[in-house]
Parts: structure tokens; sequence; C-alpha cells
């Protein structure tokens, strides 16, 4: 796992969100301030508070491609210095909303150039793509085993280098044995055994990123053909793709069915994913799904738009 990773060490958790917490609890003091990304998924804002921390965000470019600019991260290190100490930056690569990729590596030299240790949320990329920690420039990653890896879940990983071993591992006092960050374990059982089985077939499918990038590039141009306009960088990086339909969401307000129309649409072509009750915004991943049936489902949002034009 630590060669996977990129890092000096590893260890599991129960999840991404458990491991952010987990390392929030090792590295910092209450009352002190950790500076996240506007796009951050909302259990980094609840690791931080159970950390009684103090939350700064770097804003996101807005409408309609909500990009992290970089230099962010110094203009709210700069104001936030002036209030207290600064244990953390954490940058969610990419963000579970529009599947944006922030540049790390520069977000990393403005981390070093203030000398403040460096998270990267990576439960949108660990088991997906081939990630190196140490080549990115952070302290540590988090990522989540039964997200982006191939495993039943609640589990996670944890990725870090070695400045932070005795921190992050460090022992109980009272049992010399365990490790406090951890409770003594963490996850076990049948999520431990699916990571494990399932872990040789994911360090070699990340290989084929490239593919999956094509593709769902692909789905993007033909969805925008239709009029339902991808929000997010352009051209897209990963898998998980945020759409706009203002023509979808007008058929749901006239439909029988409400905002649930699309979703019973799709559902008759065995198509799922997409949340009961969206219409005018929606997620979607072509993650793993041969091109052939990416152009079932575009053909699909094809024949809706057309049987409801009439």
């Amino acid at each position: 796992m630590p060669e996977f990773l990129g890092a000096d060490h590893a260890s599991i958790s129960l999840g991404a969100r458990e491991g952010k917490y987990m390392i929030m609890s090792a590295i910092t003091k209450p009352g002190d301030y950790i500076i996240i990304d506007k796009n951050a998924h909302y259990s980094t804002y609840v690791a931080a508070e159970r950390a009684k921390l103090n939350i700064v965000e770097v804003p996101n470019s807005g409408y309609p491609n909500y990009l992290i600019n970089p230099e962010g991260y110094e203009e709210k290190i700069k104001e936030t210095l002036k209030k207290g100490k600064i244990s953390l930056l954490l940058v969610t690569y990419p963000d579970g909303s529009y599947g944006n990729f922030p540049d790390v590596k520069k977000i990393s030299e403005i981390a070093k150039k203030y000398s403040i240790p460096l998270l990267i949320n990576g439960a949108y990329t660990i088991g997906r793509m081939p990630i190196n920690l140490k080549e990115l420039g952070a302290d540590f990653i988090v990522g989540s085993g039964h997200k982006s890896m191939a495993s039943a879940g609640p589990i996670g990983v944890i990725g870090f280098t070695s400045k932070w071993f005795e921190i992050i591992n460090k022992k109980s006092k009272y049992f010399k044995k365990k490790d406090v960050e951890m409770l003594g374990c963490t996850a076990r059982g049948v999520s431990m055994m699916t990571l494990l089985a399932s872990f040789p077939t994911v360090a070699k499918r990340v290989q084929e990123w490239p593919k999956q990038i094509e593709k769902a590039q692909w789905l993007s141009a033909e969805m925008e053909k239709l009029g339902i306009k991808q929000l997010g960088e352009k051209p897209h990086h990963h898998d998980l793709m945020f759409f706009e339909s203002e023509a979808l969401y007008k058929i749901s307000q006239n439909h029988k069915e409400g905002a649930y129309f699309l979703y019973h649409e799709l559902k008759e072509k065995n198509i799922w994913g997409i949340k009961p009750g969206l219409t005018r915004h929606f997620k979607l991943s072509t993650f793993a799904e041969p091109k052939e049936k990416l152009k079932i489902v575009i053909n699909t949002f094809k024949d809706i738009l057309q049987k409801y034009s009439k």
C-alpha cells in the first residue's frame, strides 16, 4: 500500500472521513485553523468540527466551472495567520461534486513556503488512477476503500511521509502496542478481507486511467450536443461529472411524476445512478463502463428529450 500511494507509510482507517479526522486529531490542537477548498466534501467540515478546529475556505470560481485557484491558499494563509495558528491545509483531489482537479503541486509549494502540512483527500482518486503522494509534495493522503477501490465498506486508507510516523502511530501509554489515533485498531473482518482480495485487481486497473478519461470526455461532448451542459473543469479529467439541463427540468414541471420522471425513464432502460428527484442538476460516473453501454445512455437521453418535445 505505501508503494501504491507513493508514501513512506500507510495505515487503514474506517473510511476517508475517519482518516481525515485521525490526521487532524494527531497534528492539531483545539482552536487551531485549517484551510480547505470550497469544494471540500461535507465530511471534511464535520471532521474539523469534531477536532474543534476553525475552518477557513478557499473560494471556487463559481458557476459554471467551480475551479480552485492555488493562489487562493496563500491569500487565506496570509489573512488567517493574523488570527492564529494554521495547523493544516487540505485539498480535495478531485472533489465529489464536479470532479475538478486543483493544482496540488502548486498548493504543496505554498504549504512548504509557510511550513504547513498538506492533506490530500483522494477519496475519488485512490483506486481509480495512479497517484503518488511524494511526487505531489503533500504530507498526507486519504482514500476510500469502498468508494474508489473495490471493497466492502466501511474502510479507508491513509498514506503519509516518514516525518509524521511517530505522531500518526502514537502508542497508548496504557497499552503499549495500541495506536491512539486508530483506537487500537480500525477496519477488520469482511471489509479488510475484501480490500486485501481486490487489491491486485485495483492496482492493475489504475493503469487504464487514460481510457477512463477518454470515455468521460466523449460522454460529456455527446451530452452537450443534446443541450445538457457539463459543469466543472473542461476538458474534464475525471469520470465523475456534474450536468445541468434546463430542458429536463422544464419537462418535470409539467410531468405527472414531477421531478421523479427522469429516474423512472432511465430505470425502464436499466440505467441506474442518478438520484430520484433530480432533473435540472445531476451527477454521472462513466467509470469501468464500456463505451457500448455509454452509447445506450446517450441514446436514452436523446429519446427522452425527443419524447417530451412533441
